[in-house]
């Protein structure tokens, strides 16, 4: 199977890593008679050759505190010194001394100064070109459905194995960037998909072909990305640099927008893009301004004012293209991730601070307030239609419930009593039920609740042994299958029946995080984030 960060051969890879073994010993040689134990000085010897000498990565990944943030430091102490499995992180246990090795980690969480940044030519020349994609049959080379396929992201050796959703049986596993994040976005018939990487890796595969086409770096530290349904536009929320990248849909840079308010003088973290199909446009949320970003990837948008206008009608006043450039919605709050209702006209959104807002994205304002408390998780909300009226739930990240929203008149129906703060909630439009986990509490992230949507009350749980972590469903096509995720180095695909919420079978996998179902995906199904 073919790597998706293979650069060379696999002599050259050997001849290259021979060569920064025996440079490591060398420059640990040299450093040690000049008494250079620092840790710094340890980086350059045993690090830079790989993760880069600014730490921005290389071949393997950026070292810095924003792509560190989930990894623990007691845990990649553990993995400087024994290395990682199935990677070329070979282990330093024999060479740095313990206590080296925990000033090294602690450095490398430490900031950069002057922060590092990322410019369009780094970008340009970052991209590779694996394979002509149009050397590639344009039919799958499986006999799968290629509609009810599901890609599931294991994060234990960094790899995607992709599941056949009728069989549920797995028919390939490749290796993925590392620490793949935000969910991979698929075009609208399926055959292409989209990854991100934490350190700022964009992949697009083949998935007809079971192929890697071309992959480019957009940033340092990249929350997701977003891709337009014919797959020809792609865009990347950074929090490093602050930049929002547009690629076409061969990875090549279309331009990259310093994120900054309107005036020009805060700059921004962008929290997460989203691709709004019947708006033909990407709505972005900025972490650190007050404002929406919403850029048109339609070449016949509207021109965008810039500044004082006159008259509209006799275009007096100064205008920028509608295409690919930023439209603001100015708030008073910033906004850190968002709900969209289905015609995706309005946003719920709320900052970590747990300030909830509703916003019009046509009239580009705040049109009313979210009773939210702690930090809900909007992003992984889900809709259904309950006694006449359409609403929306919503995990929490510090309060212990799911909250019920009526999305006509923005009022809170319940707050359903969960066992501990959550991440993710799922459901289908074929399933009575919907799943939420509690995968922030400790003692309770082996459970996973039911929901009867009808009711909006807790019917049953699930549970893993004690201290696993059970989480994040995915339904099947049909809704007809429930899978949920172990989260363990040893784990598992764990297949519910959906309907009588019984256990038909496992499958093991590395730590399987995210599982996402092609179809549910690609139709904005109503129990899936979108």
């Amino acid at each position: 199977m073919k790597s998706m960060h293979a650069l060379a051969s696999p002599i050259r890879r050997i001849l290259i890593l021979s060569g920064f073994l025996v440079g490591a010993a060398l420059a640990l040689h040299a450093a040690d008679s000049k008494g250079e134990d620092g840790p710094a000085a340890l980086y350059r010897q045993h690090c830079a050759a790989c993760h880069g000498p600014d730490r921005l990565g290389a071949t393997g990944p950026a070292l810095l505190p924003e792509n560190l943030a989930r990894l623990r430091k007691e845990e990649a102490a553990t993995v400087v010194r024994d290395g990682r499995t199935a990677t070329q992180m070979l282990p330093f246990g024999a060479l740095i001394p313990q206590e080296q090795i925990a000033a090294l980690v602690s450095w490398i969480y430490t900031p950069v100064v002057p922060a590092p940044s990322w410019s369009e030519a780094d970008i340009r020349a970052s991209r590779i070109a694996h394979v002509d994609a149009a050397s590639l049959p344009a039919k799958p080379v499986f006999d799968a459905d290629p509609l009810n396929l599901f890609l599931v992201v294991e994060t234990g050796d960094h790899h995607v194995s992709v599941l056949d959703g009728d069989k549920l049986e797995p028919i390939h596993r490749f290796q993925s960037r590392l620490a793949l994040h935000g969910g991979p976005k698929f075009t609208a018939d399926g055959r292409y998909v989209f990854f991100a990487s934490r350190d700022g890796w964009i992949t697009k595969y083949d998935l007809w072909n079971l192929r890697v086409v071309t992959e480019i770096r957009a940033g340092i530290n990249t929350r997701n990305i977003a891709v337009s349904p014919d797959g020809k536009h792609v865009a990347v929320a950074n929090y490093l640099p602050h930049t929002l990248v547009l690629l076409d849909g061969e990875l090549n840079l279309l331009k990259s927008i310093p994120v900054t308010d309107r005036d020009g003088k805060t700059s921004s973290r962008v929290s997460a893009v989203y691709e709004a199909t019947s708006r033909n446009s990407f709505v972005a949320a900025l972490k650190d301004v007050p404002e929406i970003w919403e850029i048109s990837y339609d070449r016949h948008a509207e021109d965008i004012p810039a500044g004082y206008v006159h008259d509209f009608k006799y275009r007096e006043g100064a205008f920028v293209p509608g295409y690919l450039n930023p439209r603001r919605t100015t708030l008073a709050d910033p906004l850190d991730d968002f709900f969209f209702t289905q015609d995706y006209s309005t946003v719920l959104g709320a900052s970590r601070e747990g300030v909830g807002q509703v916003v019009h994205l046509d009239v580009r304002r705040k049109i009313a307030d979210l009773a939210l408390d702690g930090m809900p998780h909007l992003g992984s909300g889900i809709s259904w239609d309950w006694q006449g009226r359409r609403v929306m739930a919503s995990t929490n990240l510090k309060a212990a419930e799911v909250t019920v929203i009526d999305l006509k008149d923005w009022s809170v129906v319940k707050r359903i009593p969960t066992r501990g703060p959550g991440f993710f909630l799922r459901s289908h439009e074929n399933s009575r039920y919907a799943f939420v986990d509690s995968m922030m509490s400790r003692e309770a992230k082996n459970t996973l609740q039911v929901i009867d949507k009808q009711t909006l009350e807790i019917v049953r749980e699930l549970k893993a042994a004690p201290g696993q972590t059970l989480a994040h469903i995915e339904f099947t096509r049909d809704g007809r299958y429930a899978l949920a995720s172990l989260w363990e180095m040893d784990g598992a695909l764990i297949v519910y029946d959906a309907r009588t919420l019984e256990e038909v079978k496992r499958l093991p996998m590395k730590k399987p995080v995210g599982k996402y179902n092609v179809w549910n995906k690609i139709t904005r199904e109503e129990g899936t984030s979108h």
